[in-house]
């Protein structure tokens, strides 16, 4: 048996690529429009022609999709096997005769990755934080940028003690008999969105919007966003400057960054990796 499968079976991690085979049934065009959008906002360029594309820890393979769209190279893979199956769906459905490897591997594997190089964007959203070894997997992308490359992350927010009391409420969804996860779930949606409504009314915004928006910023829905967040386990946080700090040590600049102060969403990283100076004895 796998050892992804143990893992579920176990209730210690949850199964990402459920949730996304879901999501697969509403993916469209205008999902796939915004996916790019993202890409081209957090890494101030327009497009990715020839560059190398890596995308670890694919999930739908929504994003591997548009760097394929905006010309790049891509080279995806998931550890979860049924994130694997999306993203090779949405490959065929999509881009079959794109320059587009799709693998199942571990970003902790340290020999897999080994063997597959180096790239100008390594891209990894919401995925390190449920590993199970966050900080081993930071270290680990960073090895796979490119001199001069970029590396664009997205790391939950440490708040402390609600970050604390969020990974009880996971482990135990993720504990629960199927049966009686609906009872979870529900509940704490419910909850969750009652608190925002308020928020919503002074705005002068319908309290029950979001629930009808189609789409999000990065191209996914609501529904979706929820099962996923409440789901995701193994679940690890960060603050912004132990981020900044961790790559700044390696050898990495930061080009841009979206937080999410006192919210319980994923702050962003885009980093740069220096290019190394040759000292005299190296230039000979």
């Amino acid at each position: 048996m796998r050892t992804h499968s143990r893992e579920v079976i176990a209730g210690e991690r949850f199964e990402f690529g459920k949730n996304w085979q879901r999501f697969l049934s509403v993916l469209n065009e205008d999902r796939i429009a915004l996916a790019e959008e993202s890409l081209q906002q957090m890494l101030r360029i327009p497009r990715l022609d020839g560059k190398l594309f890596l995308d670890a820890g694919s999930g739908s393979g929504l994003f591997s999709l548009a760097a394929v769209r905006l010309g790049a190279k891509v080279h995806s893979f998931d550890y979860d096997p049924q994130s694997v199956a999306c993203t090779r769906w949405i490959k065929e459905q999509y881009a079959p005769r794109a320059e587009w490897i799709v693998e199942e591997g571990s970003v902790l594997d340290k020999d897999y990755l080994q063997q597959l190089g180096h790239f100008d964007v390594v891209y990894s959203w919401g995925v390190l934080h449920h590993t199970g070894a966050m900080w081993e997997a930071l270290g680990n992308v960073a090895n796979l940028v490119k001199e001069g490359g970029q590396l664009f992350i997205a790391i939950y927010n440490d708040q402390g003690s609600v970050s604390r009391r969020w990974r009880l409420i996971k482990r135990l969804y993720n504990k629960s008999p199927k049966v009686l996860k609906p009872f979870i779930l529900l509940p704490t949606i419910i909850v969750c969105e009652a608190r925002l409504m308020p928020g919503r009314v002074l705005r002068g915004q319908n309290p029950f919007s979001a629930w009808f928006q189609k789409t999000t910023l990065r191209g996914m829905n609501k529904w979706h966003n929820w099962i996923d967040w409440i789901g995701g386990y193994p679940f690890e946080v960060a603050k912004p400057e132990a981020i900044f700090e961790f790559y700044t040590a390696r050898g990495f600049t930061l080009t841009k960054m979206t937080t999410q102060a006192g919210s319980m969403g994923c702050n962003e990283f885009v980093f740069s990796k220096h290019l190394r100076r040759l000292n005299l004895t190296e230039q000979g």
